[in-house]
């Protein structure tokens, strides 16, 4: 008689990397469960997009994670022994409406699943996706573990807040948990929101000539930017080590936008100058100290650390989103 595989549940299963994240683990021999909303599975065609490859090999399950009830029935349904709570609401945004939004997806979704894995799978072990938006505007840099929080939006803060309320659960119930405070991190399933996919994008549209020109803000603001898979494998070694701990995720590299640009145009030919205008409603006040993250620590002990280049990563997503639009004309 086979004995049945350990089960992971991921909450965000269609982002960036939640679909990384359960590639993995099925070719870890997991048997993988994912959360997402019910509009996505009556539209799969672009909202499961990056699960396509994989959609016969996982189950999913159709839920609201801001609604407590769902989350329960979810795991009581699957007890699993892995969970990553990667779903979150990540725009920026100060109406009051959206604000809700950030904090019931963010924060209340983070206590709903504290609190059914307490109840039904007391051994499972979690991980809970924190962010470099926790320090915010930081005293310091790199940060590292022991840096000072300082969150500038309420993503940060409802981040923070989710990062403590796990710290909590740890504490005071014997929670299996673990935070990871992990730096932008790219590749070709980065959402068109963000500024290197917004780039990578208008890179491959001139290169076909269905675009000539590309708005930017602020091309002097620095990131520390990395690799997804890399970063979804730190993850999974967090939650295979002894004991529960947080750890900082990060290359220790800053790189520019402008940086960003001349890696994108380069891989089709061009100079990015020649297409480029900044428009002055999207630049942004650049915080005084950079986020840059240290990650020695995970270095030392889950054996983790970046390999992967910004200019090879930026030269996969421009070849991918050429490919993107050639397929999708």
């Amino acid at each position: 008689m086979h004995a049945s595989p350990p089960r992971a549940l991921i909450t965000g299963i269609t982002g960036q990397d939640g679909s990384y994240l359960a590639e993995m683990l099925l070719a870890k021999g997991w048997e993988v469960h994912g959360v997402v909303r019910r509009e996505a599975l009556e539209d799969p065609a672009h909202r499961l997009v990056n699960i396509i490859g994989i959609r016969d090999k996982i189950r999913l399950h159709a839920a609201n994670i801001d609604n407590p009830l769902s989350l329960y029935k979810i795991v009581s349904d699957v007890r699993p022994n892995q969970c990553y709570h990667l779903a979150a609401s990540s725009f920026v945004s100060y109406a009051f409406d959206d604000e809700n939004t950030i904090l019931s997806h963010n924060f209340s979704a983070t206590h709903y699943l504290l609190s059914s894995l307490k109840e039904l799978a007391p051994e499972c072990r979690l991980y809970f996706a924190g962010s470099s938006e926790m320090f915010g505007a930081p005293d310091e840099f790199p940060q590292n573990e022991k840096s000072r929080f300082n969150p500038r939006s309420l993503y940060g803060i409802s981040k923070l807040a989710s990062y403590h309320l796990v710290a909590n659960y740890r504490r005071q119930h014997g929670l299996f948990a673990c935070t990871g405070i992990l730096y932008n991190h790219e590749s070709p399933r980065r959402g068109f929101e963000y500024v290197t996919r917004k780039i990578t994008s208008a890179a491959a549209k001139i290169h076909l000539g269905l675009s000539d020109r590309l708005e930017l803000g602020n091309m002097s603001a620095r990131r520390d930017w990395g690799y997804a898979p890399e970063y979804v494998r730190a993850m999974v070694a967090m939650l295979e080590r002894d004991a529960p701990d947080d750890y900082v995720i990060a290359t220790g590299l800053l790189h520019s936008v402008e940086d960003v640009l001349r890696m994108a145009f380069a891989a089709v030919g061009k100079d990015y100058k020649q297409f480029v205008e900044v428009n002055a409603q999207y630049v942004r006040p650049e915080a005084d100290v950079p986020l840059v993250g240290d990650a020695a620590r995970a270095q030392k002990i889950l054996g983790w650390k970046p390999e992967r280049s910004l200019s090879s990563i930026i030269e996969e997503m421009v070849m991918a989103d050429i490919q993107l639009l050639k397929n999708s004309a």
